[in-house]
């Protein structure tokens, strides 16, 4: 018994010196943020980069999302070799954000409308008294779709996308919670799927709008975001380019809506080759703009 005793207590001590070493090496520090939205100056209606110098740095740092609340804010960076894609979560006490976790990334971060479930592509994570639990499977039905972002409505609607390989087509599908049986996936009409790269879904918690980020002719250069309305018949409506005050002549994608509806946030890359790609956003009064009256 005291030979077990000793030999988990010698386990418990390496796990925590790997643990350690891995956070010395990875380096994320931040100085001390204050306020609403990680202490940052909202932004108007033409985007601007967030948080630039202390997130949106002359590297890789994607996939900034805000958890229901308002209190926690996460997201996605690389910096320095091997690449190794890790998520930074930050907590609000006292007015004053503090980064509380750090783990790899399996699959891109979206969270539930009541902020109790953290989804990551195919998996998720409850929310616990502790922080959250073990990632957990979505079920069968989706273990054979390449995703990479899912998103979820009030109604527990999935919406999500596929790996756009190797044609780059990329196909968005959604799957419906009825009468408490989860419907099998299926593919939006043409109004959505249509064009190269349809990716990154943002459903919105009522269901009254989708946004993605795809490759169309009459884009800006690269991806570009678009949203569709959904019309008094439950129909979606055709795709809209959501202009120049937000789509540049690279790769803008990932777009989220901040869970107070206020702003929106999305992916921008810097340059041709998405080596330095940052986060920005935007006020989300751009959305009523684009609504068909």
């Amino acid at each position: 018994m005291k030979i077990t005793k000793v030999l988990l207590l010698i386990s418990l001590i390496s796990l925590k010196t790997v643990f350690a070493q891995e956070v010395m090496e990875n380096n994320f520090s931040f100085p001390t943020l204050e306020g609403p939205y990680m202490g940052q100056k909202p932004p108007g209606m033409v985007a601007e980069p967030f948080a630039p110098g202390i997130i949106s740095k002359g590297g890789w740092e994607v996939e900034g999302v805000f958890a229901p609340g308002m209190k926690e804010f996460y997201f996605t960076t690389s910096r320095g070799e091997p690449f190794r894609p890790t998520v930074i979560g930050f907590r609000q006490e006292n007015n004053v954000w503090k980064k509380y976790t750090e783990f790899r990334r399996r699959g891109e971060m979206a969270f539930s409308p009541d902020g109790l479930r953290m989804h990551m592509a195919k998996g998720y994570k409850d929310r616990t008294s502790e922080g959250w639990s073990e990632r957990k499977s979505l079920g069968p039905s989706f273990e054979e779709i390449l995703i990479m972002r899912l998103t979820v409505s009030s109604k527990e609607t999935y919406v999500f996308d596929e790996v756009g390989m190797p044609n780059g087509d990329g196909v968005i599908r959604y799957s419906r919670l009825i009468d408490g049986e989860r419907e099998a996936p299926r593919a939006f009409g043409k109004e959505i799927n249509t064009g190269r790269m349809n990716a990154h879904p943002f459903i919105a918690p009522d269901e009254s709008y989708l946004i993605w980020d795809g490759e169309r002719e009459e884009g800006f250069g690269d991806s570009d975001l678009y949203i569709s309305f959904k019309q008094k018949d439950a129909t979606w409506g055709p795709a809209i380019n959501m202009g120049d005050k937000i789509n540049s002549a690279y790769w803008d994608a990932y777009a989220s809506v901040t869970p107070d509806g206020k702003y929106i946030l999305f992916n921008r890359g810097m340059d041709d080759e998405n080596d330095n790609i940052d986060i920005y956003w935007v006020d989300a009064k751009i959305i009523e703009t684009l609504r068909p009256h």
